[in-house]
């Protein structure tokens, strides 16, 4: 399970930002910046039980990816708490990686190796023993169907391909909390659904699973809680259903705007 209790993180803007700032004097200045410093996340809270799915719903620039990169420990928050199974994440960041997988929009790689050699590569630094990281490999490349391109090369792979085989080395440790930025983006229908499969395939299992997205059918068909950021603010967090009542209709496009829009 994990727990994120008043999240927010604090950007300070650089002396060429600033200038360029006072030189525009924007009118419709963004409600997140204060003087020097721009609150990219400023109250974020929400908790996803082992075996659920969280779907990250808000507008571009909402601040999902600076959350989503706090609960990975790749930036540290300025104030708030991030807790996995009661254990402090923010206090112990390195520990708590062996936990986490995280898949954003820059994981990539190495182009020289092939699919199976990466995945490898990144079990071992997980400190996988050889049997079972193997068997692992096969069970994943199963599901994801990426027994056809294996051998192929990194740096040959197609969008679809490369973005499978980087789930791959993304879950090969079997983390307790599996985070997803954007997941489906760019990808062509069969890659998508592939990889909408693989998500729902953790519901019931021992792993949380939060993912961030703009399509909301697949928030419909894959999701057991919402949260909506905001401005750097989280305006709603619950069940699926309290998020879909936000519209009379239950229409989910409907309830998000009016989020929005009431925020």
């Amino acid at each position: 399970m994990i727990e994120v209790k008043a999240l927010s993180k604090t950007f300070k803007f650089d002396k060429v930002a600033l200038k360029e700032r006072q030189k525009k004097k924007e009118a419709a200045q963004d409600p997140r910046e204060d003087g020097a410093k721009f609150h990219a996340v400023r109250d974020v809270s929400f908790s996803c039980e082992s075996g659920k799915v969280l779907g990250l719903l808000g507008p571009n620039g909402a601040g999902k990816t600076t959350t989503l990169r706090m609960l990975s420990t790749a930036l540290q928050p300025t104030s708030g708490e991030i807790l996995i199974d009661g254990e402090d994440v923010v206090a112990h960041p390195l520990v708590m990686r062996k936990k986490i997988g995280f898949l954003s929009g820059k994981t990539a790689l190495y182009r020289r190796l092939s699919v199976r050699e990466n995945v490898e590569y990144f079990g071992r630094l997980h400190g996988m023993q050889e049997d079972h990281l193997q068997s692992e490999i096969d069970r994943l490349f199963d599901i994801l169907n990426i027994n056809s391109f294996e051998h192929k090369k990194a740096e040959d792979l197609s969008t679809g391909m490369a973005q499978r085989a980087n789930i791959a080395r993304t879950v090969i440790h079997q983390p307790r909390v599996l985070i997803l930025d954007e997941p489906t983006t760019g990808l062509d229908v069969v890659a998508a659904k592939i990889i909408m499969d693989f998500i729902e395939s953790y519901r019931g299992s021992e792993t949380s699973v939060i993912f961030s997205t703009h399509h909301l059918h697949e928030v419909e068909q894959l999701c057991d809680r919402v949260t909506v950021i905001n401005e750097g603010i989280a305006s709603f967090s619950g069940l699926i259903d309290e998020f879909r009542a936000h519209d009379e209709s239950g229409n989910l496009y409907n309830a998000f705007l009016k989020l929005i829009d009431a925020a």
